[in-house]
């Protein structure tokens, strides 16, 4: 059988992990599996994830002089941008999470564009059970799901260290790319900043080498080398205000560590507050920063969570146990009926029309209205407009996020 998978770019990604591990199992044993990608891998860096090497990568254009038997898509840009020109007998979604979430309110266009994935009738994979559910509730859907797995080999509580443990001192590690504002990176290093903390320490897919107050930055990491990371740390501090079944957490556990996160979207699928780590409602800073000085306080408290974290770890699957399970999804899937590619490409064309429609009329006419304000404004008060855009540089702070009860 021959499989390819639409992604967008193969850079580092929590989600970019999970497809290849999938994708790995699924070549080695006896499927004939593609990569087929918006933006191609950077061959003069050194692989971060064993599939670049071992999979086929192909390109859009060289894509579509193959005949797959199914094609699996994995953002809602690839069912745009990449779907429509494939040649496959079925078509199926992993969803990894609500992507229109990603988008604050103002973007009504692309959150629409998102969410009109979701009407497709085609079958899908999910990782998750809350998304699971928000599918079949919202959109009608009954998708498989595929818990995801972890690499017990990478992390566990008995490799190397990167930066020998201090006694007494509380080393916290942040962990994401930095300006995207549903990671929450940079804010989440403010918080840790202004805490008890001993030592930051960032693991992050941002090209940098070193971030303002953080003692040690770690870019673009191969994930053979994560595990040392996160051993020399004691609790991972991760912000996000949406996940879909975030990895980083546990392989925090798996390594022996124990982690400070908000209530969002996933997290419910393993971790427990104040069993195997804290949780905070969604946006409590002075909760957060509480967090961290009581685990830099209370040493009983972080060897139970840090203990029962390992706990957590140990009862869970590895990946030669989870890629099973989504490799049997495809399989059914593979059995069903194919895919009316006719008809699902006419109304992905139609979608893209008419939001393309509507973003121009509506943001065009948006964007007019407030230029023609702000030039008003400038031209009348020109010492007052240079200290607001000042403030505005300084201050400036991550976008709103919709609520996860929103579609």
């Amino acid at each position: 059988m021959k499989i390819c998978f639409l992604i967008g770019s193969p850079e580092i990604s929590g989600g970019t992990y999970v497809i290849f591990e999938h994708a790995l199992y699924l070549q080695n044993n006896g499927y004939d599996v593609s990569i087929v990608a918006i933006w191609q891998p950077d061959r003069s860096r050194p692989a971060w994830h064993p599939a670049i090497e071992h999979l086929t990568f192909l390109t859009l254009d060289q894509a579509q002089s193959e005949q797959y038997d199914l094609a699996i898509a994995t953002w809602w840009r690839t069912l745009y941008d990449l779907a429509p020109q494939v040649n496959a007998h079925r078509f199926c979604y992993f969803v990894q999470s609500i992507e229109s979430w990603f988008y604050p309110d103002t973007d009504v266009a692309v959150r629409n564009l998102a969410n009109s994935t979701y009407l497709l009738n085609i079958p899908g994979i999910t990782e998750a059970h809350w998304i699971k559910d928000h599918l079949s509730q919202k959109f009608g859907h009954n998708y498989f799901i595929a818990p995801n797995g972890c690499r017990k080999d990478i992390f566990n509580t008995d490799g190397t260290h990167v930066l020998p443990k201090k006694a007494g001192q509380l080393r916290v590690l942040v962990e994401g790319p930095l300006g995207v504002d549903f990671k929450n990176v940079e804010r989440t290093i403010e918080l840790v900043q202004s805490s008890k903390a001993d030592e930051i320490v960032l693991l992050t897919s941002s090209q940098i080498t070193a971030y303002p107050g953080v003692a040690h930055v770690f870019s673009k990491v191969p994930t053979t080398e994560c595990g040392a990371i996160y051993r020399s740390c004691d609790v991972l501090v991760k912000l996000s205000t949406i996940e879909g079944m975030f990895g980083p957490p546990l392989e925090m556990f798996h390594c022996g560590g124990t982690a400070v996160v908000y209530a969002v979207t996933g997290h419910g699928e393993y971790i427990v507050n104040h069993e195997n780590a804290l949780v905070l409602p969604l946006n409590d800073e002075a909760g957060v920063v509480a967090a961290i000085n009581q685990l830099k306080d209370d040493p009983a408290l972080i060897a139970q969570l840090r203990l029962n974290a390992i706990s957590t770890a140990k009862n869970w699957p590895d990946w030669n146990a989870a890629c099973p399970v989504f490799a049997n999804a495809v399989l059914d899937i593979l059995k069903g009926a194919a895919t009316d590619t006719k008809k699902m490409k006419l109304m992905i064309a139609e979608f893209h029309a008419q939001f393309k429609r509507v973003d121009a009329a509506y943001g065009n006419q948006a964007k007019r209205r407030i230029h023609s304000l702000a030039t008003a404004i400038a031209s009348r008060f020109p010492k007052l407009t240079r200290v607001v855009k000042g403030l505005m540089l300084r201050y400036r702070r991550p976008r709103t996020i919709l609520s996860r009860t929103q579609i």
